[in-house]
């Protein structure tokens, strides 16, 4: 896969210079590229940003800037142009897993109050927002879904390692317990320390419902419950 990110702070990529980016990008796994639009300005004062046509507060990033990088990236025929941009559609484990697939990313990252709404609607195909608040920048946004992207390529990390990450399942993810067995009187689970693979299953399975249950109950509102679940989810409500 090739990422290309439009931004004004390359810099700020640098993060992904280590861990599990580092070694995917050293296994030639992904090749990531800052593209610096304000190189792209075409005027002489590299202006990227302009007062908004009918007033209001802010800046607002100009098309030209925007328009000659896109214009410079060796695009694939399926490039997928993503917006960073609050309105946007929720990014999720399953649109991380969808975007996975793909061969080549441009992610556009904004900073002011807006873009110039022609960027909107003749560059990208996706928008996408992390959360419900607004950032400085889309940097930080993009770095977030790019480690949540790359980590599902083959080969990134062992596949078995994301099978049972919460959301993958449409549950969170069951309880976990290491060595020692008994830290201080706090022990771990009888279950996890019998060897019966089929008991530690079921427990896993109660323990992913239990979670999602207490932390995010609108989860459990698309997830295909068996008769067994909602008898075990009843249990849970009852003694709530």
């Amino acid at each position: 896969m090739k990422i290309d990110y439009l931004t004004l702070f390359p810099e700020m990529f640098d993060v992904l210079n280590h861990s599990i980016m580092k070694r995917a990008q050293e296994k030639g796994i992904v090749e990531l590229n800052t593209v610096n639009f304000r190189d792209y300005s075409g005027n002489k004062h590299n202006q990227v940003d302009d007062y908004p046509y009918g007033g209001g507060q802010g800046m607002v990033l100009k098309p030209e800037p925007i328009f000659n990088a896109m214009n410079a990236i060796d695009k694939a025929s399926k490039t997928r142009v993503i917006l960073m941009c609050p309105q946007g559609k929720p990014f999720t484990q399953q649109v991380a897993e969808s975007l996975a697939q793909e061969e080549h990313l441009v992610f556009i990252c904004g900073h002011y109050e807006g873009y110039d709404e022609r960027i909107r609607e003749h560059l990208v195909t996706d928008e996408l927002s992390i959360g419900d608040y607004v950032l400085t920048g889309g940097e930080l946004a993009a770095i977030t879904m790019t480690d949540a992207i790359v980590r599902l390529i083959p080969e990134s990390i062992k596949e078995e390692s994301h099978l049972d990450d919460s959301f993958s399942t449409g549950l969170l993810e069951y309880p976990q317990y290491t060595r020692p067995a008994d830290y201080n009187g706090m022990k771990v689970p009888d279950v996890l320390l019998s060897g019966n693979h089929k008991h530690i299953e079921s427990w896993r399975h109660e323990m992913r419902l239990k979670r999602t249950f207490e932390r995010r109950p609108d989860l459990l509102e698309h997830y295909p419950l068996t008769q067994s679940d909602k008898e075990y989810l009843e249990h849970l409500k009852r003694d709530k």
